[in-house]
């Protein structure tokens, strides 16, 4: 198994590595100078560089760099570099340690081309979906890595939000209702397609919407390639990554969006490439349900509800990148089929409340 690692920047993804070295030198002290730029694969969603530096003692240290996605300033929420780096400052603040250390936030757009911000990057291994090296991994670490992954949900919900003063991140009364009519309208707005099942889901959800719990620090994208994992033992993880949709609110909200992205052997290959917990030994979503409550104490009798949330939300969320790619403000050749994808996790929504199954 390798260590996550950067390669060659996408064709039109490149940044300003003069502009990006003066403001670092600028800022970060004994920055030194900028030695290379490298992206990160994987994502839809916010663009993630290696920047690697040799600091003024003539150290090489490593950086990683966040910012929004090229023809993205039509999306504005989940794209605020800002927030983002408040977030993981909280979070530090908070003595919370499983999350990258921030640098810096930089707003001005003249030295990229869109804001970003830097953080310390966690060396140690991701498991992405498409990785051939992942598939091969024995049964018994993929059990202990998915119970651990669990666990650290749990751990993540049982943070002190009040006395943290993480719950400044949000508006946790009436959160449910706000992210359904929420996503139902970024799904209208983003429309390209006649799919009415979408508009029968929001109707459902709307409809079926539950008694909120107790509010949570909430992740909002919670899954294997967002957990930095340790080189020599896969089943420790050693930080969570990807904080663009933290919030706070009903904890089953986070749960039921893990469980979209959790695969299992008989889901289709469009699942399979969400997540590697198709593999022999996970934790099936049945089981993921249990191992959550029993660790948090938690009612999870509605939790089909919020799988059902979690699906419709990344269906819209797809559509959103194919929206953009349709009008042209994004050539990524990897977003041309998303309207698929649309269409597969709507369906799989459907059919979880017409069985009433995860």
């Amino acid at each position: 198994m390798n260590p996550d690692s950067a390669s060659r920047i996408r064709p039109g993804e490149e940044l300003d590595q003069a502009h990006l070295n003066n403001y670092l030198a600028t800022v970060v002290p004994g920055f030194g100078r900028l030695t290379a730029i490298a992206q990160f694969p994987g994502g839809y969603s916010n663009l993630t560089y290696l920047l690697t530096a040799l600091t003024n003692a003539s150290v090489s240290v490593e950086y990683v760099l966040r910012r929004p996605p090229f023809g993205a300033k039509d999306i504005k929420g989940g794209h605020d570099m800002g927030r983002e780096y408040r977030v993981l400052t909280l979070l530090h603040s908070a003595g919370y340690r499983s999350a990258p250390e921030p640098v810096v936030f930089c707003e001005d757009d003249a030295v990229i081309g869109a804001p970003f911000y830097v953080m310390k990057r966690v060396p140690g291994v991701i498991l992405r979906a498409g990785s051939p090296s992942a598939l091969n991994l024995p049964a018994e670490t993929m059990r202990r890595l998915s119970e651990a992954l669990v666990d650290q949900l749990v751990a993540l919900h049982a943070l002190d939000i009040h006395g943290s003063g993480l719950v400044q991140l949000g508006k946790p009364e009436g959160y449910i209702r706000r992210q359904v009519e929420g996503w139902h309208r970024r799904y209208q707005a983003a429309q390209t397609d006649e799919l009415p099942v979408m508009d029968k889901l929001a109707r459902w959800l709307d409809a079926q919407l539950p008694p909120e719990q107790a509010p949570t620090l909430l992740h909002n994208d919670y899954k294997y390639d967002n957990v930095v994992l340790n080189r020599t033992d896969l089943t420790q993880i050693e930080a969570l990554l990807d904080w663009e949709m933290c919030t706070v609110g009903d904890p089953r909200m986070d749960v039921g969006t893990a469980l979209s992205y959790w695969s299992e052997t008989g889901d289709g290959p469009f699942e399979k490439s969400f997540n590697l917990s198709w593999l022999p030994g996970n934790l099936t979503r049945r089981e993921v349900v249990e191992r959550y409550g029993a660790g948090s104490g938690r009612d999870l009798s509605r939790i089909l509800y919020f799988y059902v949330f979690g699906l419709f939300k990344n269906a819209v969320v797809m559509q959103q990148i194919y929206g953009r790619y349709r009008r042209g403000l994004t050539r990524d050749p990897r977003f041309a089929g998303l309207l698929t994808g649309v269409r597969t996790l709507a369906a799989k929504a459907a059919t979880a409340i017409e069985t009433d199954r995860l």
